[in-house]
């Protein structure tokens, strides 16, 4: 968390000194400088955006992580690992099956996709394991809306 903290702020710091190259381009009046200046504008509002959805996100992740805890729900990381600690990607393969059933039994069920998700990350599959992830965020958020 607090990597993620000063990361954000770097890139706070960042998206300061963009935002006032913009406005610099934009006070001198001329118009290509305008134009270009509209355009670096952009990128600050695109920036704060993109965090603001990965910190909804997290915060979700974490609410989930919560309720399943209390439930009795998370998933068990019980692969075998290398000496190095790296996960038994046949064992991972070999555990991805009843996530992936439990998912296709009841494709509404947050909890499934939350286990999926770190199924598919042990399998290495990380793009469908953000994936997963976001599907259960979405069913979560539908789910306890206003909770």
């Amino acid at each position: 968390m607090l990597g993620a903290l000063v990361v954000t702020l770097l890139l706070a710091l960042y998206v300061w000194q963009i935002a006032g190259r913009a406005v610099a381009l934009i006070g001198t009046g001329a118009p290509v400088a305008i134009f270009i200046g509209v355009g670096v504008a952009v990128i600050p509002l695109v920036v704060i955006f993109l965090i603001g959805k990965e910190f909804h996100l997290a915060a979700t992740v974490q609410r989930m992580a919560d309720t399943l805890a209390a439930e009795g729900g998370l998933p068990v990381d019980d692969l075998p690992r290398s000496p190095g600690g790296r996960i038994d990607r046949a064992a991972a393969d070999e555990a991805f099956v009843p996530y992936r059933e439990a998912v296709e039994a009841d494709p509404q069920d947050w909890g499934a996709w939350y286990r999926l998700a770190f199924a598919y990350d042990a399998s290495g599959d990380r793009k469908r394991a953000r994936s997963s992830l976001r599907t259960a965020a979405s069913i979560f958020r539908s789910v306890h809306a206003g909770a």
